[in-house]
């Protein structure tokens, strides 16, 4: 079996869970998730253990296997503890400003930059250079991060853009004058 599919998973009290031949819905204090399960898979409670059964020993279905476990442990921290990443940005002039629904991004172009924030995520910017995301689906807290991150990235050269917290931005030199301009 595979080494993560196989380990059961704690439910907490606060958490419901309840499997069906083809979605497992999961219910918390912060909100509800579902997840659609692959033909073939069993995913049953037995005391108070979350546990994930595969079909057959196919390389692909071993590696469903501790996907599917995965996503399901994913999906009942999210309902009890939610995910947050934290992203920072740099450069002269450069700030965020979360209102409402929609968070507007100034960087380095002519227009500030209006991003729609999905269903289920939360934006809050403590500082104009500091942007926090949260939600209850780590899949989709990774990918507003990403598509946040993706409007500016960090350059090596001055270190310019929004890199997320506690990134390490490998600087390089910038071009190096090769003594007294000689000449005509």
């Amino acid at each position: 079996m595979s080494r993560i599919g196989k380990k059961p998973i704690d439910i907490p009290k606060d958490v419901k869970v309840s499997p069906s031949n083809a979605l497992v819905s999961v219910e918390g204090p912060k909100g509800r998730l579902e997840l659609k399960i692959p033909y073939g898979f069993r995913v049953e409670i037995k005391d108070g253990k979350l546990l994930v059964g595969r079909p057959s020993d196919l390389k692909q279905d071993k590696a469903k296997h501790g996907l599917i476990r995965s996503l399901l442990n994913n999906m009942i921290i999210g309902v009890t503890q939610g995910y947050m990443k934290a992203l920072e940005i740099s450069g002269v002039g450069f700030k965020a400003q979360a209102q409402g629904k929609i968070l507007s991004l100034t960087l380095s172009q002519t227009h500030p930059i209006d991003y729609k924030i999905p269903e289920g995520i939360t934006i809050e910017t403590p500082k104009p250079i500091n942007v926090i995301i949260k939600g209850i689906d780590k899949r989709l807290v990774g990918e507003v991060a990403a598509q946040i991150r993706g409007y500016y990235e960090p350059e090596p050269y001055k270190g310019k853009g929004i890199k997320y917290a506690g990134e390490f931005i490998k600087r390089k030199a910038g071009k190096a004058v090769a003594g007294a301009a000689g000449g005509a």
